[in-house]
C-alpha cells in the first residue's frame, strides 16, 4: 500500500460539532459553532474549546469566563452550520435560526440552547494562547438534559438523540451502534449445554 506524506495538520476526525452559547455583561448573546472541543478530565469534570481570537464570541468568553457547550443533532445541522459561517457582529443568530436561549443553572451570562438535548455549562479556569486558536480550559458546573430522552428506567438515552459529528468538512450522523464499551473482552453469558 502506497502512502502520501502531507505537511503537519489536524486530521483527527470525526469530532463533535457543537454550538457554544455565550453572553456578555450587557446582556448580548451569541452562538458559535465549534469542532475543536473535547474532554480533559473526569474528576473534576473539565472540557475545552479552542476559538480564534477574531471570533465575535471570543471576547464574551474571555470577559465573563463562561460558556455553554450545546450538543447538536441531525435536526439541527442547518443551524449548526449557520452559526459557524455567520458572525454575530453582522446577524442575530438566535433570530435567524429560530433557536431559543434558555436559563442556565449555574452561569450568569451564557444561556443554554433549549433545542439541544444536552447543555454543558462551563466556567473558564485557564486560557492557553496556542497560535491560531486560544484554548479555553473550563470546569463543568452543571449539565442539563432533555427529559424527552429519559427512558422508563430513568436512564438518559443520549445515543437516541441523533447526535451530529463533523469530519473533514462534512456533517455526519453517527449511524448504528457497533458495540458497547468493553464488549471485546466481556465474557459471553449463555446457558450451559446439558450433558
Amino acid at each position: 500500500m502506497s502512502r502520501q506524506i502531507w505537511k503537519p495538520g489536524n486530521m483527527l476526525y470525526p469530532l463533535p460539532a457543537v454550538m457554544v452559547s455565550t453572553g456578555d455583561k450587557e446582556g448580548n448573546k451569541n452562538i458559535l459553532t465549534v469542532a475543536w472541543t473535547g474532554t480533559i478530565c473526569t474528576n473534576p469534570a473539565m472540557v475545552y474549546i479552542s476559538v480564534r481570537p477574531q471570533r465575535h464570541s471570543y471576547q464574551m468568553i474571555k470577559d465573563t469566563e463562561e460558556f455553554v457547550i450545546n450538543l447538536t443533532t441531525e435536526k439541527l445541522t442547518k443551524a449548526t452550520d449557520y452559526c459557524g459561517v455567520r458572525s454575530g457582529r453582522d446577524v442575530d443568530k438566535w433570530k435567524d435560526t429560530g433557536l431559543t436561549p434558555g436559563k442556565p443553572e449555574s452561569l450568569k451570562h451564557a444561556p443554554i440552547i433549549e433545542e439541544c438535548p444536552v447543555n454543558i455549562e462551563c466556567r473558564v479556569t485557564d486560557i492557553k494562547e496556542l497560535g491560531s486558536h486560544h484554548m479555553f480550559l473550563a470546569e463543568v458546573k452543571a449539565v442539563q438534559v432533555d427529559d424527552a430522552y429519559m427512558n422508563k428506567a430513568g436512564k438518559f438515552e443520549l445515543n437516541k438523540t441523533g447526535l451530529l459529528a463533523y469530519s473533514h468538512g462534512e456533517y455526519l450522523g453517527l449511524g448504528k451502534s457497533l458495540g458497547t464499551f468493553g464488549y471485546s473482552v466481556r465474557k459471553k453469558t449463555g446457558r450451559k449445554k446439558k450433558k
